[in-house]
């Protein structure tokens, strides 16, 4: 184990106890189990450092405080000594996450923290209702939403940098041509986790499952073409692919949405959606 004001890296031998805190909240937990389960918690399999903030050991127990630092810094859990101390460890190795994302009294605690050193953010939203649906839509899933293929990528590709220009407020390919955004959307093609609705071999609603732990699969990248919202597109199409995580993978169904979109949180709760918490994100 290493040591640093009070956080530490974690190995394999708290491999039982970060489980377990994972289990103990499946949905805001997605995004770090997803890697968790699969990789370990080697960082470098892992793709980022687990820390936790414990002065006893975790091994056959549970953590009270862990934080992800990886392309993403997610604090999932701790209070405010924790905090005080995953942010020492991030001033120390120097800011190397795009954004800070996770339950919002962790995110926005350790933004606290850092704002004087990595501050101004690009953007703060701080309200982000985290949604969840184990069961059935209430509303008809939309027939015609199905995973692309990966001989679509070059019809895809163009909804999905619409979309993330839109949601993020840059351009995914502006720093190396597209490259490292294609081979991401590529790879989630191929995984079976990017859906579409064509029409005329254009893409009108698209979606993505980015996270998908043994538990809960998180759908990112909602995305209607602009000459086609307020038909219900949007809800039909996400129905669809909330069916595909609840029935077809048996997973439980999450998203998270910003506060201020009230479009889109209507339609989620036509859906079947409900609010199980609240996500805040720092962008850079």
């Amino acid at each position: 184990m290493l040591r640093l004001a009070g956080a530490r890296v974690l190995d394999e031998r708290d491999l039982p106890g970060v489980l377990a805190a994972l289990a103990a909240d499946p949905v805001a937990a997605c995004m770090v189990a997803s890697r968790v389960e699969v990789a370990g918690l080697d960082p470098w399999r892992l793709g980022g450092e687990m820390w936790a903030y414990d002065p006893r050991s975790l091994r056959g127990g549970r953590a009270d405080a862990l934080c992800f630092a990886g392309p993403n810094m997610i604090p999932l859990s701790g209070d405010g000594a924790a905090l005080r101390g995953f942010a020492d460890r991030a001033r120390r190795r120097g800011r190397m996450c795009s954004s800070l994302v996770g339950p919002a009294a962790q995110v926005l605690g350790l933004w606290e923290e850092l704002a004087p050193d990595w501050g101004p953010a690009r953007e703060v939203r701080a309200d982000q209702p985290l949604m969840a649906l184990g069961g059935a839509t209430t509303i008809t899933p939309d027939p015609l939403v199905r995973p692309v293929r990966p001989q679509e990528l070059d019809r895809y590709l163009p909804a999905a940098v619409a979309m993330f220009v839109e949601e993020v407020g840059v351009d995914p390919c502006a720093d190396d041509g597209g490259v490292s955004y294609r081979a991401r959307v590529a790879e989630l093609i191929a995984g079976g986790r990017a859906f579409a609705r064509f029409e005329g071999g254009e893409v009108v609603f698209k979606a993505e499952i980015g996270a998908m732990s043994a538990k809960v699969g998180q759908i990112q990248g909602v995305w209607v073409r602009p000459d086609r919202r307020g038909r219900g597109i949007g809800a039909a199409g996400t129905a669809a692919v909330a069916e595909r995580l609840v029935r077809g993978l048996g997973r439980t169904a999450s998203l998270y949405v910003n506060s201020y979109n009230d479009a889109a949180r209507a339609a989620y709760a036509r859906i079947g959606f409900t609010q199980v918490g609240r996500y805040a994100t720092v962008l850079f």
